[in-house]
């Protein structure tokens, strides 16, 4: 696998789980973008700051800072333009699902385990530029 390009768009995948947190870097580097990690919301929350990322892959499960409170941050903190794809392991009803999809920077709503195919289609619709013109 080839590195991605240094203008290839970045992706910050949040992930308290080691072995997860390295499966989506993995995933997000095959599909040709660059990929941080951040081991838990507070680090996550540190790099957006710093990063300013593309795209935030976002536990929602996490020690210290939770997927919500690092939403409220990253709203508070003016970086709420930032596409945020939230991802969980944990059982969510419909409803709760539709209420963390109305926050403004949520994109999209994925349950672990993550088919690596939902992901790459995820990636291509929200950072793949489009054509002047297309129909969104």
């Amino acid at each position: 696998m080839t590195e991605p390009a240094e203008n290839a768009k970045l992706v910050l995948v949040v992930d308290d789980d080691d072995n997860v947190r390295e499966l989506l870097t993995f995933l997000v580097k095959k599909e040709g973008y660059r990929a941080e990690s951040a081991i838990d919301g507070e680090d996550g929350f540190q790099k957006a700051e710093k990063l300013v990322p593309d795209l935030i892959i976002l536990d929602l499960m996490m020690p210290r800072y939770g997927g919500f409170e690092v939403l409220r941050q990253l709203q508070a903190g003016g970086l709420v333009r930032i596409p945020i794809v939230i991802i969980t392991g944990r059982y969510t009803d419909r409803s709760t699902a539709e209420m963390i999809r109305q926050e403004s920077n949520v994109v999209d709503f994925l349950e672990k385990p993550l088919k690596p195919n939902v992901l790459a289609a995820t990636l291509e619709r929200l950072l793949k530029p489009r054509a002047p013109g297309a129909a969104s």
